[in-house]
């Protein structure tokens, strides 16, 4: 550790929250260049002049039965990241998303005297509201994303900023649909079906072969149909698995560039919101966990477009229900009735609205260089 020199601590467990935390990490680079800036995070992390101490990539896990496995490795972290805490030289922990860990971590820094700065909250709206009052004890300042989420925990105690989503900040400049088309080499006409069966491996396990059958089925019901999968950087597709083309090249592209999508349930739909593209939201997970989140959560509907809106914009196809017959009957009107993608069109145009402003990473590292004394 730099002698004398004031750290900030990032920690982003999975690849959605080391893109995030790079944004925030560059702005504060700039706003305050005399900071040492050292993580836990992945590539982007890294690239924004951030010290990795883990990558990320060897952490990133989900559901509730599926993360035991990992307890080991993240108690082993988690003595790593006291140690760092009680040294004196940290002055403000970035804590984003990864909330099974993250909590932890801010209790430990609660102890060392830290302050702590939480971008991309629990989300606490949907299971256990019980976690507010600890949160409230170990969390500083709270920058959230999601519009309701700032009075929700403002009502429980908790300095909560509303700061905008991220994902505008790349969605300033989107091209035309022509323009998508043209440069992952789709044809200008005719209708095109963006697959998203996840970021990760057990995702993919889960979904992939439900979506390639709902694209088959629709293949022989809408004539001239291209169907084009979105491959995340972080997982790999036999491809006798997948007769479609794969493309890496972003997901905002590939919606701007679809008639419509099939969405694996996340930050996804949020994008095809922001990206003006009509959807169908799935999601299966394990039997036990699923059985506990059916326990647990809270909320009506598990599609974050759905959630932001506070009613169904999108169909959601859950657990049992993912069943290719049914799927490309939702998505049919989608793919060829104008009537229906328009209807769906201004929906998503709402929830993009409702979204805030771009500029997220600026308002988050202005409030951290603000916390750091």
């Amino acid at each position: 550790m730099p002698n004398g020199r004031r750290e900030v601590l990032f920690v982003a467990g999975e690849a959605s929250g080391d893109l995030h935390a790079a944004g925030v990490a560059r702005e504060l680079k700039r706003l305050r260049p005399e900071l040492h800036l050292a993580g836990v995070g992945g590539r982007h992390l890294q690239a924004a002049g951030v010290e990795l101490l883990e990558d990320a990539e060897r952490l990133a896990v989900m559901g509730f039965v599926e993360v035991l496995k990992h307890v080991p490795a993240h108690y082993a972290l988690l003595r790593r990241l006291r140690a760092r805490l009680r040294g004196g030289s940290v002055a403000l922990l970035v804590l984003v998303d990864y909330p099974g860990f993250n909590m932890r971590l801010a209790a430990e820094a609660r102890r060392a005297g830290v302050p702590v700065l939480y971008f991309i909250t629990p989300q606490v709206w949907a299971w256990r509201k019980n976690r507010l009052r600890n949160m409230a004890r170990v969390i500083t300042k709270a920058a959230v994303i999601l519009p309701f989420e700032e009075k929700l925990l403002r009502d429980h105690g908790i300095d909560a900023t509303f700061v905008g989503h991220p994902m505008l900040d790349r969605a300033q400049s989107l091209p035309t649909q022509s323009e998508a088309r043209a440069e992952l080499g789709l044809p200008q006409d005719g209708k095109v079906l963006a697959l998203f069966p996840g970021s990760r491996m057990q995702e993919i396990e889960r979904h992939l072969d439900d979506f390639v059958a709902t694209a088959r089925r629709l293949e022989t019901e809408v004539r001239g149909l291209r169907v084009v999968v979105s491959l995340a950087p972080t997982v790999r597709i036999d491809p006798a698995r997948c007769p479609y083309p794969m493309v890496d090249s972003g997901s905002l592209l590939l919606l701007r560039a679809a008639t419509a999508a099939l969405c694996k349930s996340g930050t996804t739909t949020l994008e095809a919101a922001v990206a003006g593209c009509p959807l169908v939201v799935a999601y299966r997970t394990s039997r036990w966990t699923y059985e506990v989140a059916r326990r647990v959560v809270e909320i009506p509907r598990i599609g974050l477009v759905n959630v932001v809106a506070a009613r169904e914009v999108a169909k959601e196809f859950v657990q049992d229900a993912v069943q290719p017959e049914a799927m490309a009957a939702a998505l049919k009107p989608l793919l060829c009735n104008a009537g229906d993608q328009q209807r769906m069109r201004v929906q998503l145009a709402r929830v993009r609205s409702m979204l805030g402003r771009p500029g997220a990473d600026v308002r988050v590292a202005e409030i951290a260089s603000g916390m750091v004394a």
